[in-house]
């Protein structure tokens, strides 16, 4: 871990919430409201929010599943994604948000007339709006988990 926590406290909730208030809480509420506002099916958001933890490292968030209504994803979705390409399990909607992800992260300045294409033929303006709202706070907020070492000594609600 990079960052020091008095011992007893989480790290998340010290570095978030203690640390840096006028910047964390804002930031958790961001993140938050990622999961409790979105519009886009669960297959879709996990696609994206997992292709994103695959590029970012971020334990914790590799750990994480997205329940709804008492649903998660199949245990061997993350292997999909892994294969966003050539894998029989995602429709043509997951598959892009799993290209969006990573393309997102690493290439955001090749996402070309013909992938914005594709994008619109799938996906409402306002979908896409929000797919690129939830994939970028993925991509900030695992990356600096990552960073500051938090993502190891995180504590998954299951394991609290």
């Amino acid at each position: 871990m990079n960052i020091d926590v008095p011992e007893g406290k989480d790290p998340i909730a010290y570095v978030w919430g203690e640390m840096v208030p006028g910047i964390g809480v804002a930031a958790a509420n961001f993140s938050l409201s990622v999961y409790s506002h979105t519009t886009l099916g669960l297959r879709e958001f996990e696609a994206a929010r997992l292709r994103t933890a695959q590029i970012n490292g971020c334990a914790f968030c590799l750990d994480w599943r997205t329940e709804r209504d008492g649903k998660k994803v199949e245990e061997e979705f993350i292997d999909a994604v892994t294969e966003w390409r050539t894998t029989d399990a995602f429709d043509d909607r997951t598959r892009l948000a799993a290209e969006y992800a990573e393309r997102y992260a690493l290439d955001h300045h090749g996402l070309d007339d013909d992938f914005w294409d594709r994008m619109a033929a799938h996906y409402s303006q306002v979908e896409i709006v929000e797919l690129s709202m939830s994939i970028g706070a993925w991509l900030a907020f695992g990356r600096l988990n990552h960073v500051l070492g938090l993502d190891t000594r995180c504590m998954l609600p299951s394991q609290l």
